[in-house]
Formats: structure tokens, C-alpha cells, sequence
């Protein structure tokens, strides 16, 4: 998904030192992280909720971006309609709920994104792409997520990978891994630094324990239900909530106190321990990249090649004009998952 904003925030992620492990205590702390609504698109534009960046974290593991949509009904909201529009320095990770969405990109790639499959787009060097709702689709409910490649691998080539995870049942809980590893299910899908992502159902009343890595930072985004993060400071997360826990919990227990079924997207990951700079659609480590990235779009470079079979009314999507002034920094301090 572009990021269709006219004035995009800018955003520096950089890393600090993080906290001594003498802080590390038996409390946990855990953050809430609420959601920006942001317009999609024209008169009947489709909201998300934005959930990262924000000023007080900009990144959960790789994961740089985070949009919750939905449950929109097309025939109000128009639905997804996103036309070319490039991508630098990241993946994209397509989750829907409900709804159907056609994805085009300059690799030839024509894929349906359908609920409970992943499709995980690689921009790297530089791709284009488009994503429409199918006219079959009368509700559109979903996520799109941003993971941040790190310095390594920003020039790796365009790539596109495929996944329907498996519907795996634990007591009373429902989970799809879509990345990584997670309640004994594993991902095949290549990702470039440490991650997890999945999405869990939790019924009314029930809790469950995840067996984590402590090596990671977690995200829990809240799509249904009043999801307790169990013995946190956190308050009990409210639809489109993200309760973020740092490092240094193995176990982590969630509790839901709705009267029907919650629904989950778990993110987790290493901290990526980069410096980034993301604004618009692009990542790139410094204020000049953006700059180069934007002058290419524009100019239809090769750098992002051309989208074929797209028959929307924009052939080719104009990035927003730049702030006048560098990109601002902007501090991501991993946390600690305990706290005196």
C-alpha cells in the first residue's frame, strides 16, 4: 500500500544506547501505542489507523509501519484503489481479514491478496506496485505492514513471496504465523533481520501464553476484542491499540475480557540497530537518499521500472514536494521488558 498522504511526516529513526541490564526488574512494562486516522485517497477515501510510526516509537523490531483498516464497506468508502507508486529500502507485508485485493508490481507479478495469505513484497533497490479491491469485495478489513531492510540489504533485488500459513489450534486459541516462529508453527518466508508476525484468536474469556524470544520487542495490535497484556502496567488494549512490550520477556500472556472473540496481529523482532530515514514510500539512510529516490520517481527512472495492466485513472502516482527543510531525527529506544 502507498502512503498517500499530501505532506507525509518525516522520520529519522536512530538508534541509542540502550537501557544498562541492572534496570531489568520483575515488573513488566508495556507501552500503548494509539492510532492516527489517516484518509486514503479523494472524497470517499478509506481510513487507516496508524499505529507506527509516532513520535514515541518509530520502529517494533524491523517492523516500520503499521496500518489497520477496516471493516470498510466498499460501496461507502469506494474501497482500495492505489495506483503505481514506488518503494525503496523495505518489505511489504499484505494481511487481509476480509476482501480481495489485486496486486500488480514491475517484476510482472499479478497475485490476489485473500485472507489468511501473505504476500510479501520485496522493494529493496527499487519496485513499483499497484493494489485494487476486486469488484467481488463488498467489505475490505485488513493490515498493511512495513519491515525496514537493513544496511546490508537495501540493493537486494525486487522479490515477491507467497504464503497461506496454516490454521494452527492451542487450547482455546486460533493462530495464523505468517512470519517466523510462533506457538510451534514456522514460516518459510525469507525476511532480512529477525521477525515474527501472526495473527491470533483468542476467545471470549480465554488467555494464552506465548513462548517468546527475549532477544525481541512485541507488538499487539488489537483488532477485536479488550486484550490484556497479563502483570504489565499497561491498561487493557482497546480496538486499534497497539501494546508494545521491549526486551527481555520469554513468556507472554494474553488475557481477553471482551464478550466475543478477540483478533490479534502479533509483531515482533531484533531491534534493527540502524539508523533509517523513511518518508512518503521510500527508506533510505540519509536525507540525500530521499531526495535521489523522489527525482527518480518523478522522472520515471529505472530504478522502478513500469506496472503493466493497471486501468486506473493515474498512470503514475506524484510524490508529495519535500519539507524545506533536512529530514528531522527522530529517537527509536528499544525497550526493556522489565522495569523497577
Amino acid at each position: 500500500m502507498s502512503n498517500l498522504e499530501a505532506q507525509p511526516t518525516e522520520v529519522e529513526c536512530r538508534t541509542v544506547a540502550q537501557n544498562s541490564p541492572e534496570e531489568k526488574s520483575r515488573r513488566l512494562r508495556a507501552e500503548v501505542l494509539t492510532a492516527r486516522d489517516v484518509p486514503l485517497g479523494g472524497p470517499r477515501a478509506m481510513t487507516v489507523h496508524r499505529t507506527v510510526p509516532q513520535r514515541s516509537r518509530s520502529l517494533i523490531g524491523a517492523w516500520c509501519f503499521a496500518d489497520h483498516y477496516g471493516p470498510d464497506d466498499v460501496s461507502v468508502t469506494g474501497g482500495m484503489d492505489v495506483p503505481p507508486h514506488p518503494h525503496t529500502g523495505l518489505q511489504t507485508a499484505s494481511w487481509l481479514f476480509t476482501g480481495e485485493i489485486e496486486h500488480r508490481d514491475t517484476m510482472g507479478n499479478h497475485a490476489m491478496v485473500r485472507p489468511g495469505e501473505l504476500n510479501l513484497m520485496t522493494a529493496g533497490h527499487g519496485i513499483a506496485h499497484t493494489e485494487v479491491s476486486t469488484p467481488d469485495t463488498t467489505v475490505l478489513h485488513g493490515v498493511q505492514l512495513w519491515i525496514a531492510l537493513p544496511a546490508d540489504a537495501v540493493d537486494t533485488p525486487r522479490d515477491f513471496a507467497h504464503y497461506a500459513p496454516p490454521l494452527i489450534a492451542v487450547g482455546e486459541a486460533t493462530a495464523r504465523v505468517f512470519l517466523g516462529e510462533l506457538l510451534g508453527s514456522t514460516s518459510p518466508v525469507h525476511t532480512f533481520t529477525p521477525l515474527l508476525g501472526a495473527e491470533l484468536h483468542l476467545p471470549a474469556g480465554a488467555e494464552i501464553s506465548l513462548d517468546v524470544r527475549d532477544d525481541f520487542e512485541h507488538g499487539f495490535l488489537v483488532d477485536t476484542g479488550r486484550v490484556e497484556i497479563v502483570g504489565s502496567t499497561a491498561p487493557i488494549l482497546e480496538r486499534t491499540e497497539l501494546g508494545y512490550v521491549g526486551l527481555g520477556a520469554n513468556t507472554l500472556t494474553l488475557r481477553n475480557h471482551a464478550e466475543h472473540t478477540a483478533r490479534i496481529v502479533v509483531l515482533g523482532g531484533t531491534p534493527l540497530n540502524e539508523d533509517i530515514v523513511m518518508w512518503w514510500n521510500f527508506i533510505g539512510r540519509s536525507h540525500d537518499d530521499i531526495v535521489v529516490f523522489r527525482e527518480e520517481w518523478m522522472a520515471h527512472g529505472e530504478r522502478f521500472g513500469q506496472v503493466q495492466g493497471y486501468t486506473g485513472e493515474i498512470a503514475h502516482l506524484p510524490a508529495p514536494t519535500l519539507p524545506g527543510t533536512r529530514l528531522r531525527a527522530r529517537e527509536n529506544v528499544p525497550g526493556r521488558a522489565q522495569e523497577k
